[in-house]
C-alpha cells in the first residue's frame, strides 16, 4: 500500500514537472544567461603558495640536554605548526603586509569609511590564508588580480615569520638578559671581595689545612732562634685565622661552581636576546601563476540555473497546492 502511495506522489511530481516545464525551462534559460554575465564580471584572481615547516627550537641551547633534546636540524611537531600559524595571524604580521603593500587601495578600500578596519581585515582574510596540511607543514596561499603581487605576498609574509617571532621573543628575552647580567656582576664582585680578603690573610702568613700541618713539623726542625720565632709566629696567625680562611676557600669553591652556572645562563640570554633565529624550513616559495584561480564560471553558471530552476519549481509546487485548497474549500 505504502509502496503503491509513493509511486502515486512520484507521478503526480514527473506530470507536474512536464506541465510546468516552459516556465521551468524559461527560468533556467534567463538563470543561466543571467549567471554567465555576472561571471564575466567577476574579477580573475591568481593563486599563489608558498609551504614552510616550523622548526623544533627556536633557540641555539648552551646546555647539553638540551640540545640532545632539540636540535635546531628537527622540523617541529603539530604544537609547532599550531604556534606557527598563530604567529601568521597575529596583527604585527598582518599589519606590517597591509602597510608594506597598500592593500588598502589594492582591495580598493576607504580609509576615511568608518568600517574601514573590519572591511579592511574581512579581505585581507579572504585573499590570504594559511593552512595545516595533513604533512605538518603550513601553506601559506594568497589570492590576488595580480600574479606577480600574488606571489611577492606570499614571499613576503614567510620572510616576515622569523621578523614577528623575534621580535615577540626579544620582549621577554631582553629583560631577562638584564637580570642574568646583573646577577652575573653581583657573583663577580662578591667573588672578587672574597679573593681579596683571602690575599690579605695570605700576606699575613695564613695558608690552607694541608700547608698549615707541616708548620709545627718546621717549628721543631728550626735550628734558629729566627726561625723557630718566624715559624711560631706563623703558627699563632695560622691558629688565629685558619678557620676563617678554610671557610673563604670552601666558600670561593662554591662561588666558583655557582658563577660557572650564572656565565653559562648568561651566554643563553644573551644569544636568545641579541641573535636572530630562524623559525621554520622553507620547504616551496611562491611563483608567480599563469593560470587563474577564482572565478569557476562554470561552477557558478551551474549552481545558480539549478537554484533558481529548484526555487521556480518550489514555487509553482506552492501556487498548485494554494489552488488545490481553494477549490477544495
Amino acid at each position: 500500500m505504502e509502496k503503491k502511495k509513493s509511486e502515486h506522489n512520484t507521478n503526480e511530481l514527473l506530470v507536474f514537472t512536464y506541465k510546468n516545464r516552459k516556465p521551468l525551462m524559461l527560468t533556467g534559460l534567463i538563470a543561466g544567461v543571467v549567471s554567465i554575465i555576472v561571471s564575466l564580471f567577476l574579477p580573475v584572481l591568481y593563486r599563489s603558495d608558498a609551504i614552510v615547516f616550523p622548526a623544533a627550537t627556536s633557540t641555539v641551547s648552551f646546555n647539553a640536554l638540551s640540545n640532545a633534546k632539540a636540535s635546531s636540524m628537527d622540523f617541529g611537531e603539530e604544537e609547532n605548526a599550531e604556534q606557527l600559524i598563530q604567529i601568521l595571524q597575529s596583527s604585527p604580521l598582518r599589519n606590517r603586509i597591509i602597510n608594506e603593500f597598500n592593500l588598502a587601495k589594492v582591495y580598493d578600500i576607504d580609509p576615511k569609511d568608518k568600517s574601514y578596519h573590519y572591511k579592511l581585515g574581512k579581505a585581507y582574510k579572504s585573499h590570504i590564508n594559511f593552512e595545516r596540511t595533513r604533512f605538518g607543514s603550513i601553506n601559506i596561499s594568497v589570492l590576488d588580480e595580480d600574479p606577480e603581487l600574488a606571489a611577492n605576498i606570499a614571499n613576503k609574509i614567510v620572510q616576515l615569520i622569523d621578523t614577528v617571532k623575534n621580535d615577540l621573543i626579544k620582549e621577554r628575552t631582553v629583560p631577562a638578559l638584564e637580570i642574568n647580567k646583573r646577577k652575573l656582576n653581583q657573583l663577580k664582585d662578591a667573588q672578587e671581595k672574597l679573593n681579596e680578603e683571602m690575599d690579605s690573610l695570605s700576606q699575613l702568613g695564613v695558608v690552607d689545612a694541608k700547608s698549615r700541618s707541616s708548620l709545627f713539623a718546621a717549628l721543631n726542625e728550626a735550628k734558629t732562634a729566627e726561625d723557630k720565632a718566624f715559624f711560631k709566629n706563623q703558627i699563632e696567625v695560622n691558629l688565629k685565622y685558619g678557620a676563617r680562611y678554610d671557610a673563604l676557600s670552601d666558600l670561593r669553591e662554591f662561588r666558583i661552581e655557582k658563577l660557572t652556572d650564572q656565565e653559562v645562563s648568561y651566554e643563553q640570554a644573551e644569544s636568545d636576546a641579541v641573535e636572530n633565529f630562524n623559525h621554520k624550513f622553507v620547504v616551496e616559495y611562491a611563483v608567480a601563476s599563469d593560470k587563474k584561480a577564482k572565478p569557476k564560471r562554470m561552477i557558478i553558471v551551474l549552481v545558480y540555473t539549478f537554484a533558481a530552476v529548484l526555487l521556480m519549481f518550489i514555487a509553482l509546487l506552492i501556487r498548485e497546492r494554494v489552488r488545490t485548497i481553494k477549490h477544495a474549500i
